[in-house]
């Protein structure tokens, strides 16, 4: 039996708390709507958090902070508020209320999408799929990188990733993922900076794959 692909306990306890940042914040909601038992670890772990802060003593604030609070929160609302896609009824819940930008070529029988969610600097949400027996040119990543698979599957010298799986990439880390699945893998990712392709033929092809 291939085992399960979940995040560090380092990245749930930030989620559970609040602190991870919004792209990959939708990325692991993403996980935990498809993987129910790790949910309920998380739910618990944000029980005992809320019970902590109760036996916490009050401390004073300032008398004007409620008028200075709702005074940074008065800004205008965007006139044309982007609206959900309806072409991609299937995706996980936690992702059925962004809207998602066109899909864009990124290699023979590779496309990727944006995912209009909040943005944290350069980190962002994308939709990534890969065609069925294709395989990725080795990389790493500028910064973190956070993947959910939603259908379909792919392979790295870690393992497999299936659907719900979940992966934590870095800088350290040198990978070429390649689709196993006979459907195309469909992912979507929290990405931070852009990924760095290895060896001369990725320095060739670098200029041409943005995402």
């Amino acid at each position: 039996m291939t085992a399960l692909r979940r995040p560090s306990e380092e990245r749930l306890l930030a989620y559970a708390a609040g602190t991870l940042s919004p792209p990959q914040s939708v990325v692991m909601a993403t996980h935990l709507a498809m993987r129910p038992d790790t949910a309920r670890w998380v739910g618990r772990l944000q029980a005992v958090g809320g019970e902590v802060l109760e036996t916490i003593e009050p401390a004073p604030v300032a008398d004007d902070l409620l008028a200075r609070t709702l005074a940074s929160l008065s800004t205008p609302e965007p006139e044309t508020p982007p609206q959900p896609a309806n072409d991609m009824t299937e995706l996980p819940e936690p992702l059925r209320g962004y809207a998602l930008g066109p899909w864009r070529w990124i290699g023979p029988d590779m496309r990727v999408r944006d995912v209009l969610a909040p943005r944290d600097g350069d980190c962002r949400v994308i939709l990534l799929s890969i065609g069925s027996g294709r395989t990725t040119p080795v990389h790493s990543h500028q910064g973190v990188e956070l993947t959910c698979v939603i259908s379909g599957a792919y392979e790295t010298d870690e393992g497999r990733f299936g659907p719900g799986d979940f992966e934590e990439a870095d800088g350290e880390v040198h990978h070429r993922p390649r689709t196993v699945s006979t459907e195309p893998c469909l992912c979507v990712v929290a990405l931070d900076g852009q990924i760095r392709l290895d060896g001369w033929i990725g320095r060739l092809l670098q200029p041409f794959v943005r995402l």
